[in-house]
């Protein structure tokens, strides 16, 4: 079960997502979170850092969806200014939404990896549907009440996480 849990990847951002060994490991394709990995908690501002991201992986061949559990008001000006379809009220960790990403994106899974900055959202549920999971700190500190306590549980998986990629 504790497996479960720990990404196949840990860094920093989006930005230090090393595209050429994902390339390599045949990934054709990004399941991204919204909050606190592309976007602040509760923003539709897209840094501009992040925006040429999006603009590399495009040109790169990737295919990107953004699959998360807020409604569909607030994905929709994102996924709009980025070109990427969405999934909005995921129910994450739920592999089924995770599972529908994949098809949006049509591809295969074992062509997919998901990139969350959470460890019971994003990287369970993309763990529980077989993909490759990548965890990303979160960009902000400020988020959802529910959030925050989940976060106090998953600072002892971080920790352990942090000493498996040899991170402090």
């Amino acid at each position: 079960m504790l497996k479960l849990l720990y990404p196949d990847i840990f860094v920093e951002s989006i930005l230090d997502i090393s595209l050429e060994q994902l390339k390599n490991r045949e990934i054709k394709g990004f399941i991204l979170d919204l909050d606190n990995t592309i976007t602040l908690w509760n923003s539709n501002e897209i840094s501009i850092q992040v925006d040429e991201w999006f603009k590399v992986i495009s040109e790169g061949g990737f295919k990107a969806c953004i699959l998360s559990n807020n409604g569909e008001k607030r994905i929709l000006t994102v996924a709009q200014r980025l070109n990427i379809p969405y999934i909005h009220r995921a129910a994450k960790p739920n592999p089924r939404s995770f599972l529908r990403a994949v098809q949006l994106m049509g591809i295969k899974p074992e062509e997919t990896a998901v990139i969350g900055d959470q460890i019971f959202t994003d990287v369970l549920g993309g763990n529980r549907a077989g993909l490759l999971t990548i965890l990303v700190v979160p960009l902000d500190n400020r988020e959802f009440i529910g959030t925050k306590i989940s976060r106090m549980m998953e600072r002892l998986v971080i920790h352990k996480i942090r000493e498996l990629h040899g991170k402090k």
